[in-house]
């Protein structure tokens, strides 16, 4: 084939509709799945926020209102969505994924968590024996698609009703280009976000520990920082 005849180059900001798609949060009652499910709602996104308690994951999406959000228990909130980020504590993180393998089946899970510990001197990043939680995550459920994304945003900006934007970039890891294309789609769907494309899931483990340097910038400058990649 002669350069003439090769096919044009895929744009990389052509990127799907996921609108029509219903996204699950599992630990969606915590901040940071509110503040997601929030946001994802906000933007019409169907949104099912799932708990291990079915009645404090319905109670959580009366709070935050919305037509488009609803609350189920974990197992049910995984059989009705087509996207299912994860954004349970890191200590519950194996044990929840392990207990849902089979309704998680077949979805494209969005592994968000951040393995961290914390002492006198700050937060510091913890290494999974797997390399990181998304490969965690990848080698508890060998039937979903994994990817990773959604770990560098403010649960307080998220859940702030009076900041229309959320002015950052989302990092979005993965092994096949049209789940993370997925991705990089619903973060768009959050004004002032843009998913950008950072990888395979060998290279989780870095942007899952940048938190604990973000973290140690918004103590330093009272902020709620968040990532802008140039040049892209």
């Amino acid at each position: 084939m002669t350069d003439a005849t090769k096919p044009a180059a895929k744009d990389p900001w052509a990127l799907p509709d996921v609108s029509g798609m219903t996204v699950g949060v599992l630990g969606g009652t915590g901040d940071q799945g509110r503040g997601l499910a929030y946001r994802l709602g906000r933007a019409g996104q169907s949104v099912v926020i799932g708990s291990r308690d079915a009645a404090r994951a319905e109670a959580a999406a009366a709070e935050l209102g919305g037509a488009t959000i609803s609350g189920a228990a974990n197992d049910e909130c995984a059989r009705r969505s087509d996207i299912v980020i994860v954004a349970v504590p890191w200590e519950g993180h194996a044990k929840t994924l392990e207990s849902l393998r089979e309704p998680l089946a077949g979805k494209l899970v969005v592994d968000c968590v951040n393995p961290l510990g914390f002492d006198k001197q700050g937060a510091y990043a913890l290494v999974p024996d797997e390399g990181s939680a998304a490969q965690q995550a990848a080698a508890l459920l060998p039937d979903s698609r994994v990817t990773a994304a959604f770990h560098h945003l403010s649960a307080v900006l998220l859940q702030n009703p009076e900041v229309e934007t959320i002015d950052t970039d989302v990092m979005v890891l993965g092994e096949s280009r049209a789940d993370t294309d997925l991705v990089q789609a619903l973060a768009s769907r959050i004004p002032g976000m843009r998913g950008v494309f950072a990888g395979r899931l060998r290279n989780a483990h870095q942007v899952e520990s940048l938190v604990a340097n973000l973290i140690s910038v918004n103590r330093r400058y009272k902020a709620h920082a968040g990532l802008r990649v140039t040049d892209v």
